[in-house]
């Protein structure tokens, strides 16, 4: 499959890279860092990435802005996506040829082509083997913009590598990323003065949190609590995982209150939750998945199927 991508990439003149809205570090990583490794290789190609720009990944990189005629005669290759909801930009279905690269469940087998594999830590992880074909088989090149990308996409997927997801080869990978010559210091230091910023509303987030007696728990971050704490949406994706620390606890909700929409962000221990999301416009993996839901009386309906997935595990 990675010698038939790279036999397509090299078929058009027009590259344009989508990901998923609200991104997260894999997401910018597997997205800017396959814009850096194809602008090294193939200098006479148009690359570009597309999306809306998230000012917390700043300190990685910006998108471009792409217009819909674009697209016209481009290859279209989306990464860290598994269903066409969750793709940020609106032409994504514009070009000649779409291609999807993902390391979720293959929910919505979306594309003319895809390449899907759930055993990868991050879809970053994905673009490195991808780049070790393109080594073997075209002389591909590795160039430090490519590498602080994916190492950085690595890093936020696999929670700095303590997740059980970073596996033996992710680690191989890690190693081989940091031989190039990139800061590692200052995007370690950029992504902590994320993490400072929310330390207060995780300690808020263990003192009052609800849970069951099967382990089911939940909290509801309302926009005054957000205000309270002077955190945004965006920054609150890095909260999800706090509640897995705690015992007792199988699966758990963290809600999180926008202007238009609850984002709803699952996780769990062992009961399979990606089908949960699926019925409220979201999905991916099993045991971790984001979903969205209209007013705190749907999100009591997610609490109480979430509990019930508790209750029968």
């Amino acid at each position: 499959m990675k010698r038939q991508i790279i036999d397509t990439i090299e078929q058009y003149e027009t590259i344009i890279i989508h990901r998923h809205v609200r991104p997260d570090p894999d997401a910018y990583g597997s997205q800017m860092g396959l814009k850096a490794l194809l602008e090294k290789n193939y200098p006479k190609k148009r690359i570009m990435a597309a999306g809306t720009h998230d000012v917390l990944l700043s300190y990685l990189a910006e998108p471009d802005c792409v217009a819909e005629e674009d697209y016209n005669g481009a290859l279209v290759i989306v990464t860290d996506t598994a269903n066409t909801d969750r793709i940020d930009g609106p032409y994504f279905d514009r070009g000649a040829f779409l291609l999807k690269i993902d390391h979720h469940p293959n929910e919505d087998p979306y594309g003319d082509e895809r390449w899907v594999n759930t055993d990868a830590s991050s879809c970053s992880e994905m673009i490195y083997t991808l780049f070790e074909e393109g080594q073997a088989s075209s002389g591909w090149e590795m160039s430090a913009e490519a590498a602080r990308f994916l190492f950085a996409g690595i890093v936020g997927d696999t929670g700095r590598f303590m997740f059980q997801s970073a596996t033996e080869k992710t680690f191989e990978v890690a190693s081989s990323l940091i031989k190039q010559n990139f800061d590692r210091t200052q995007l370690f230091a950029d992504m902590y003065e994320v993490d400072r910023k929310i330390l207060h509303l995780q300690g808020y987030i263990y003192q009052n949190f609800t849970i069951d007696e099967n382990g089911a728990a939940y909290i509801k971050l309302t926009q005054e609590i957000l205000k309270q704490f002077n955190v945004t949406v965006a920054e609150t994706s890095d909260l999800v995982g706090s509640l897995g620390n705690v015992k007792g606890i199988c699966a758990w909700i963290i809600f999180v209150e926008e202007d238009d929409q609850i984002r709803v962000r699952l996780r769990s221990k062992g009961p399979v939750i990606n089908t949960l999301a699926m019925q409220y416009k979201g999905g991916g993996h099993p045991l971790a998945s984001g979903a969205s839901v209209y007013s705190w009386k749907e999100a009591d309906e997610v609490i109480g199927k979430l509990q019930e997935l508790c209750r029968n595990y």
